[in-house]
């Protein structure tokens, strides 16, 4: 037998165990899925959505699916110390010019804080973080907010729409909601599935 043979040979059962102890941790990080949308119909767990790009899909909803109602409200509630979501479109001087804001509720701090980028629109990005300071700026709001591998300085327009998150319940995710599910996931058979399903209210569609 020729050395090299020989040598893999041996080799390759070792390299078979480590991609065999890989395999289960690959599998387990199933692909998530962002969905803005309208419900069009629903079969018990199952919704038919109209994505914003006017793709039908199909999402299924677990047992213990958490709904939340995305609601208006105003700039003066982002105070210092509030945990907030900042959408918003990069300027040249490093500020971020938000597009939404939304202000978490206190049982979601530090819900996936950092700053990324985002798909509301080309080139957007997703600041999650707390409030250190805001002033009245000349064109509008500006807050400073921090995370814990930096900060960014938002400068929030008047025309913003800033809207907080509610626990609602099931009876809200009805035919004709606007929708946002930020991590539906693709399972096996192909299907995407979703835990928590943010929802409209009062006609308004989620922003973010």
């Amino acid at each position: 037998m020729p050395k090299t043979w020989s040598l893999m040979s041996r080799l390759l059962p070792a390299s078979l165990m480590v991609v065999s102890m890989l395999g289960p941790a690959w599998a387990q990080q199933s692909p998530t899925v962002r969905i803005r949308g309208t419900i069009e119909a629903i079969d018990g767990p199952l919704l038919a959505v109209k994505s914003r790009e006017g793709t039908e899909m199909k999402v299924r909803l677990t047992d213990n699916v958490a709904v939340f109602g995305v609601a208006k409200t105003a700039i003066s509630e982002i105070k210092p110390g509030s945990y907030i979501g900042v959408s918003a479109m990069p300027e040249p001087d490093g500020t971020q010019r938000a597009l939404a804001v939304q202000i978490f509720p206190e049982s979601q701090r530090g819900v996936a804080e950092g700053f990324r980028p985002w798909d509301l629109r080309p080139n957007s990005t997703m600041t999650n973080a707390t409030v250190a300071e805001t002033v009245a700026g000349t064109d509008g709001q500006i807050i400073l907010v921090k995370y814990k591998d930096g900060e960014k300085k938002v400068v929030v327009p008047p025309d913003t729409p800033i809207v907080t998150f509610i626990a609602g319940d099931k009876s809200e995710v009805k035919p004709g909601s606007k929708i946002i599910i930020f991590g539906a996931v693709k399972k096996e058979d192909g299907m995407l599935e979703a835990n928590r399903v943010n929802v409209g209210r009062d006609g308004i569609t989620p922003p973010m």
